[in-house]
């Protein structure tokens, strides 16, 4: 048992700084005295009371973690702080806790899926509380606490190292691995900030601008209103969500390398940039013509506006909506769920397998097929100018075979419990995605209240799977994985 208290004690470290994060909300709640102050009081001092006894209780130990323990930090992170997260949602909503844990996991693995119904209702502070999980997820906990763990001597390395999402993970844009999670966190931060002052001024309240600035900037979807950003009904606030949810899709080590440099060129450097945006915005046009060709809205202007936020909410994996799409002639939002499936950049708060491991595996298959017309000439996979060594190539490969299993096995099983296929083929993907909303009995005008919660713990270990990239979890679940 000890050789896992370096774990323990970076685990309550964790717990410890999770916790005092409910000291916003709480003070939120005491100011508007929106009845939630009990709730919260009692979640910050379990979490924090939980911190600091485990953090007590290993307090001796000095030894780093090495790479198996960093995947177990991973995995525990992002298992455990979701209970603690969930309690506000269990003593203040009286949710089960399968569906507060649900809530919990959607909303720091930024998915932004929900099963609570009648959000306009619910105290402000939880709405708060909801939203900023999806900004902290969004750049990952972990991320943060490599930052701050050195300090506290425990080094970060391995940590960061197995939650940074990428196929790409030892690229370093400092020399030290916690200058490298500040430097995210700084852009991410600032960003945020400009989010929040975007969306006031387009017509937002300040409290409304905050909570769906978390959303938009963790690529989370929740939102304090059922109706989402219909709600609203702006093409003002419409216009900035899409110009953040553009931003935030796209590799916060690029946006750190231009603010740094201040020089647009390290964009045009990046592999999967152009890709990403050429993607969604033509997906949005084409999408838009579909919409206007089949008469859906009075006009190409109406048809472009709704096809354009929704279109880029969904293939940058958000999930906010302004109408229900699933209404929408069958290949539209079909063709929305297969663009969450890669379409954002590694390194940015979206999921699914990105942009960089769909441009590797189209460029392989791509091979292959000159390969078999031409057995005795050499081709290297690149991506930009450089090649994509073997070790990359082969966990790029076994990632999306992975990937494609998962989604084939839960699909089934949901299918076996008794939704039908539509709905548990969109509610696998929409969470392996960390997207939200799927088609069907989870489409953008339901959400995930009405499954049971075997069906709910299905797609909670979707969420996660997701957010960790499959094998992360995986790893820790092999037998090999705990044999000395």
């Amino acid at each position: 048992m000890k050789s896992y208290y370096p774990v323990i004690r970076a685990l309550a470290l964790v717990i410890l700084m999770f916790g005092l994060t409910m000291l916003a909300p709480l003070s939120l709640s005491w100011v508007l005295d929106d009845g939630a102050v009990g709730a919260f009081d009692e979640a910050l001092l379990l979490t924090v009371g939980t911190g600091l006894g485990l953090w007590y209780a290993t307090r001796k130990v000095t030894r780093d973690l090495t790479i198996r323990d960093g995947f177990l930090m991973v995995a525990l992170v992002w298992t455990v702080l979701p209970i603690y997260a969930a309690l506000p949602l269990v003593l203040q909503l009286n949710l089960s806790f399968t569906d507060a844990y649900f809530e919990a996991v959607s909303g720091l693995t930024t998915t932004g899926s929900t099963v609570i119904v009648g959000l306009d209702e619910l105290p402000v502070s939880i709405n708060f509380w909801r939203t900023q999980l999806v900004w902290l997820g969004g750049m990952g906990l972990i991320v943060l606490a490599v930052a701050i763990l050195p300090l506290l001597g425990i080094g970060g390395r391995q940590m960061f190292k197995a939650e940074t999402p990428g196929p790409m993970k030892d690229t370093k844009m400092t020399p030290r691995i916690a200058e490298t999670a500040k430097g995210l966190w700084v852009v991410y931060s600032l960003v945020s900030i400009c989010c929040v002052l975007a969306y006031q001024w387009a017509g937002m309240s300040w409290l409304d601008a905050i909570m769906h600035m978390f959303a938009t900037m963790g690529l989370g979807g929740f939102s304090s209103h059922d109706a989402s950003f219909a709600y609203f009904d702006s093409p003002a606030i419409e216009a900035v969500s899409i110009g953040f949810m553009l931003f935030a899709g796209m590799n916060f080590a690029t946006h750190f390398v231009v603010l740094s440099g201040r020089s647009l060129r390290p964009y045009r450097a990046d592999p999967e940039a152009g890709w990403f945006l050429l993607v969604t915005l033509g997906s949005v046009v084409g999408i838009a013509f579909f919409l206007d060709f089949h008469d859906i809205y009075p006009s190409f202007v109406e048809a472009l506006r709704y096809a354009a936020f929704n279109v880029v909410s969904i293939a940058t994996t958000t999930g906010f909506a302004t109408t229900d799409y699933a209404l929408w002639p069958f290949f539209a939002p079909l063709w929305m769920l297969f663009l969450c499936s890669f379409a954002t950049s590694a390194g940015s708060t979206g999921g699914g397998i990105k942009m960089i491991r769909a441009i590797v595996l189209y460029k392989q298959v791509y091979r292959e097929l000159t390969r078999a017309m031409h057995p005795n000439a050499v081709h290297l996979v690149k991506v930009g100018r450089d090649v994509v060594p073997a070790n990359i190539l082969f966990a790029v490969l076994a990632f999306g075979f992975m990937y494609m299993v998962c989604i084939v096995a839960m699909t089934l099983v949901l299918s076996f419990s008794g939704l039908e296929i539509i709905t548990a083929f969109s509610a696998v993907v929409a969470s392996i995605n960390n997207t939200g909303p799927g088609l069907g009995q989870v489409g953008p005008a339901n959400n995930y209240a009405g499954l049971s919660d075997f069906q709910t713990w299905v797609c909670t270990f979707a969420m996660l799977l997701g957010r960790l990239e499959i094998f992360t979890l995986l790893v820790v679940m092999t037998p090999a994985f705990w044999r000395k």
